[in-house]
């Protein structure tokens, strides 16, 4: 029995990512996640085998490997040896980074919402990593509070309810979203949603600044800082909110008020599906469906550890996929943004990363990952027919990060 005991004690639990090897990536970062949760601590073998873990052996997370069909190498004392010499090699471009404490999670999102409208949601669920709902109420009433990261979707913070009105002014669904938000609205003492909505993103603002993490997607990216730069003026027309907006709003535009989007102009016609000339939708479409790749940028994992984790991935090449907004044209980033993935020989950009005050911000753009347009109405995403979605694992990369030891992240 001690023989044993003795071999285990130096032997390391590795779960490889890289393609081919690993059978379900999305799981592997749920045992993760649910390791630390736990009060363990693991290795992110960066850009070894495309972003492995590291654990000491336990014959728990062996055991849940299996159950939860995710591939894993039971690494002896040299082997260990060998690849932690292999990673930190300068001549590499690779590196450890320790994994202390699971981050609590949360998500913004409506109470009327259904769970597939978001794919955050989605992959947390079939990951099995936990996670509190919150909305409106809940971040003006300090819940944020002991949250470390919290992520919106396909949120619209101008208060235009995602400029649907041309198109589904009179569904059903629509007219449940306006009049849950109203409500919200009265009852927190807000005239109008707009501003209901502008007090919710400078809420955010704040945490970020107090050292929050904030990922968001679809609507949520440029609706953010389109409600920032447009608290001084009205861009809301009567449809929305009951009364014109200001035909002078785009030179009211206060950028300075932004944390990652400046210069733009707001679409102000209430019956153009757009927000703003940010998103990249429409140069998708014309790029269309099978020629819409975006490439993930190769960062140096010893000088840039929070790029180089957030793109931690076994493709370098990912598909794209559409959303209320798809990305972000390049000549609208500030000058702190980093590019962590933009569609090859255009300006088109699709996922940025930054810091604000002590914490940061990271914006992917489009809806869901594996649905290329999810029109409004379709189904869930079975996600147990994407394991190995590339961009998938993109969102839990940011799930992930903030557990990383803070002295090693130097941005």
């Amino acid at each position: 029995m001690l023989a044993v005991s003795t071999v285990y004690s130096q032997t390391k639990l590795l779960i490889p990512m890289d393609n081919g090897y690993q059978t379900n990536h999305l799981k592997a970062y749920g045992i993760a996640y649910r390791h630390l949760l736990e009060g363990g601590e693991l290795d992110w073998l960066l850009n070894y085998r495309n972003g492995s873990f590291m654990f000491g052996y336990n014959s728990r997370i062996e055991d849940e490997c299996k159950s939860k069909g995710v591939s894993y190498e039971l690494i002896d004392g040299t082997m260990t040896a060998q690849i932690y010499a292999e990673v930190k090699d300068e001549k590499n471009n690779m590196d450890v980074i320790r994994l202390e404490k699971a981050a609590k999670i949360a998500v913004y999102v409506p109470p009327n919402a259904l769970p597939w409208d978001d794919a955050v949601q989605l992959v947390l669920d079939y990951a099995e990593i936990p996670y509190e709902k919150m909305w409106d109420e809940e971040v003006l009433t300090g819940k944020l509070k002991g949250v470390d990261w919290i992520h919106l979707h396909h949120e619209d913070f101008t208060g235009q309810y995602g400029k649907f009105f041309a198109t589904y002014g009179a569904s059903p669904w629509y007219l449940t979203q306006k009049s849950t938000n109203e409500e919200m609205a009265k009852k927190l003492g807000f005239s109008k949603v707009s501003k209901l909505k502008l007090a919710v993103v400078k809420k955010l603002k704040e945490y970020i600044s107090n050292g929050g993490f904030l990922f968001t997607m679809c609507s949520a990216t440029d609706t953010y800082d389109i409600a920032l730069a447009s608290q001084f003026t009205d861009i809301c027309d009567v449809v929305y909110d009951g009364d014109p907006f200001d035909p002078d709003a785009n030179s009211k535009l206060d950028f300075d008020e932004t944390i990652a989007l400046q210069n733009f102009t707001v679409e102000l016609n209430p019956y153009v599906y757009k927000y703003s000339n940010i998103d990249i939708t429409q140069d998708l479409l014309m790029i269309g469906q099978f020629n819409d790749y975006f490439k993930l940028v190769d960062f140096s994992a010893k000088y840039d550890p929070v790029p180089t984790m957030l793109t931690q991935c076994h493709t370098a090449l990912v598909a794209g996929f559409l959303g209320q907004t798809s990305g972000f044209k390049k000549q609208f980033l500030k000058s702190n943004v980093v590019i962590l993935g933009m569609n090859e020989g255009t300006e088109l950009v699709k996922y940025i990363h930054g810091n604000y005050g002590k914490g940061t911000f990271t914006f992917l753009g489009g809806h869901d990952p594996e649905d290329y347009a999810h029109l409004v109405g379709a189904p869930a995403t079975d996600l147990n027919k994407y394991p190995n979605s590339p961009g998938y694992r993109l969102i839990l990369n940011n799930v992930l990060f903030p557990a990383a030891k803070k002295k090693k992240l130097k941005t």
